[in-house]
């Protein structure tokens, strides 16, 4: 049986991966100047972010741990449904906390927005979001993003951890897919 070529798939590569790591480079040396002596959790939003967490934490020189969450609102789709579900919450408290908010994209605002407001009533110390990319054409929600890696066009994008229907999230590159391969599982 042939194994598919899922860089085939890929209509035009929107960051590389040197752009990729020269960003989280960037992004971790300002956390660790921004954190330090603080002691921070990173909360990484399951499944999407976990390669750029992955990829943050080698450069990150402070102590910190991590912790995991995860949530949906895309239910194997190319747009948000708006619909935010929890699926698995953290396993530590936060309370008295720094937490540090790790997440792939902030598309229409509506996931972060209910994260975030769900982990203030959990009283930490602080909460900002690390995101590495943001859709502005689809806010929906104002969402201050403490560190914003780029900004990408209104295009569904997979790689470095971002997925369409589980597949993806191993290239090492962000990029768009052909319009027929998502085209073909909705009809």
């Amino acid at each position: 049986m042939k194994e598919d070529n899922i860089r085939n798939d890929i209509s035009e590569k929107l960051i590389t991966r040197e752009e990729l790591n020269s960003k989280v480079k960037e992004l971790a040396a300002r956390i660790n100047n921004d954190y330090k002596g603080k002691k921070p959790v990173m909360v990484s939003i399951l499944k999407g972010s976990i390669v750029f967490l992955s990829e943050l934490m080698k450069h990150i020189t402070i102590e910190s741990s991590i912790d995991f969450i995860a949530v949906s609102s895309y239910q194997g789709g190319t747009q948000s449904t708006g619909i935010v579900k929890m699926i698995m919450d953290l396993r530590e408290s936060i309370e008295g906390r720094n937490v540090l908010l790790v997440e792939d994209i902030v598309d229409t605002g509506l996931t972060v927005a209910y994260l975030r407001d769900n982990l203030k009533t959990r009283r930490p110390a602080s909460l900002k979001l690390c995101t590495l990319l943001n859709k502005p054409a689809n806010m929906e929600i104002d969402i201050k993003m403490d560190y914003l890696g780029f900004k990408i066009p209104d295009k569904f994008v997979v790689g470095y951890g971002l997925d369409y229907q589980e597949k993806y999230r191993n290239l090492p590159f962000i990029g768009t897919l052909k319009p027929e391969i998502y085209r073909k599982k909705i009809k």
